[in-house]
């Protein structure tokens, strides 16, 4: 019989307007003793069903995956992989076989990333309870994708909570497959390391703003900063662009840019990549370019560091503003969480009244269709970008 957690008197609403998180605050008794990562039913106070998830001591105390009375197994995570699969072959990936699959909240299974490269499955936990589900997930994977399914690799280690992490270790689920492994985006090619790369292996959450950089990169001098495997610098070559330069403070991340650079044919093209902080760089250099990035990791991985990270991103808008040749376009993005759109936006007016520009917003954006936000937990929109004009 599952634990129960019993809610206080009115803290059932948010669960009932279909939030997927419960507060620790909003419990009023437990019933049972859970582990970490257990499935539990949540009950309102006066002990009516509301929904189960995954238990976990702490701030978040329970991750709803379901709204209705279930069992978390096998054909429970057969019909949500089903249903996230059906999703996506609604989306144009017209010249792609890499996309998310899973992508937490947004298809009714927090905790749990998977990113799917050209065969293969990576799993990627974010709390114990998903991990616990990791077999059962990975036979509901095999159904669903029958023998286009390669293999299944599971990549939790290091985003699982640190003391639990200490006895998983990385590996597959299911099958094999070696790496890297040549996966296609919008036409173009990249090689996939999930085993040792950042992530589940790529930046799949910039696929659309990559195609809309290549729209205005032809004859420009372009600037991709924290360029990790350089998709950004491989859209722009794509599109002829007069010199691109590849920016990142990590070898390995520019070992990767110079790999996919020689996958797709580009290497009698004007690149140079350089292992190098952004920051000095920005401020050492004295090249302007037409055409910026600045897409760095996320400053911010909780609201106690979110002042800080403000304050990051507004020195890196800055000297980015400072490097652009009058009428230069700066695609600059956020990816923290906590990190709201209104004010990572009114951080780069900031970054730019300082730097003396006057700017124009072309775009906004976001993550593409297959990192879906759930209608009923907004917390999900995470990555924020913007498309200036720089006069």
């Amino acid at each position: 019989m599952k634990s129960q957690i019993i809610l206080k008197t009115g803290k059932e609403n948010p669960v009932k307007r279909f939030h997927p998180w419960i507060f620790s605050g909003a419990i009023g008794k437990i019933v049972g003793k859970p582990t970490d990562g257990e499935v539990v039913d949540v009950l309102d106070s006066q002990k009516n069903y509301l929904a189960t998830g995954h238990y976990h001591e702490g701030s978040i105390a329970v991750k709803i995956f379901s709204f209705q009375e279930t069992e978390s197994d096998e054909n429970f995570w057969f019909g949500k992989i089903q249903k996230a699969y059906e999703v996506r072959q609604i989306i144009d990936f017209q010249g792609t076989n890499c996309f998310r699959l899973i992508h937490g909240e947004g298809d009714g299974c927090p905790g749990l990333i998977i990113d799917f490269y050209n065969g293969v499955a990576v799993f990627q936990a974010h709390s114990i309870g998903m991990y616990l589900e990791k077999e059962k997930v990975s036979m509901a994977l095999q159904r669903v994708f029958g023998d286009k399914l390669l293999a299944v690799y599971n990549k939790s280690h290091e985003t699982l909570p640190k003391i639990f992490a200490q006895n998983v270790q990385n590996g597959y689920l299911f099958g094999q497959c070696t790496v890297p492994h040549e996966v296609s985006e919008n036409g173009f090619k990249f090689l996939i390391n999930w085993e040792t790369g950042q992530k589940t292996g790529f930046f799949l959450d910039q696929r659309d703003n990559r195609a809309l950089l290549k729209k205005y990169s032809k004859g420009k001098r372009v600037l991709n900063s924290f360029c990790y495997s350089g998709g950004f610098s491989i859209y722009a070559l794509g599109a002829d662009a007069e010199l691109v330069h590849s920016v990142d403070v990590s070898q390995k991340a520019i070992d990767l840019v110079t790999q996919n650079v020689e996958v797709n044919n580009f290497q009698g093209l004007t690149h140079e990549a350089y292992a190098e902080d952004v920051m000095k760089y920005l401020k050492a250099n004295d090249q302007f370019y037409d055409l910026i990035v600045l897409d760095p990791p996320a400053f911010a991985k909780n609201v106690a560091t979110r002042h800080n990270a403000v304050q990051g991103y507004k020195r890196l808008n800055s000297e980015g503003f400072k490097r652009l040749a009058k009428g230069g376009i700066l695609f600059t993005f956020s990816c923290s969480q906590v990190v709201d759109r209104d004010l990572f936006y009114n951080t780069v007016v900031a970054a730019a009244l300082e730097a003396g520009k006057q700017v124009k917003v072309l775009h906004h954006l976001t993550q593409p269709a297959d990192h879906p936000v759930n209608f009923f937990h907004p917390e999900g929109s995470y990555l924020k970008g913007l498309v200036l004009y720089v006069e």
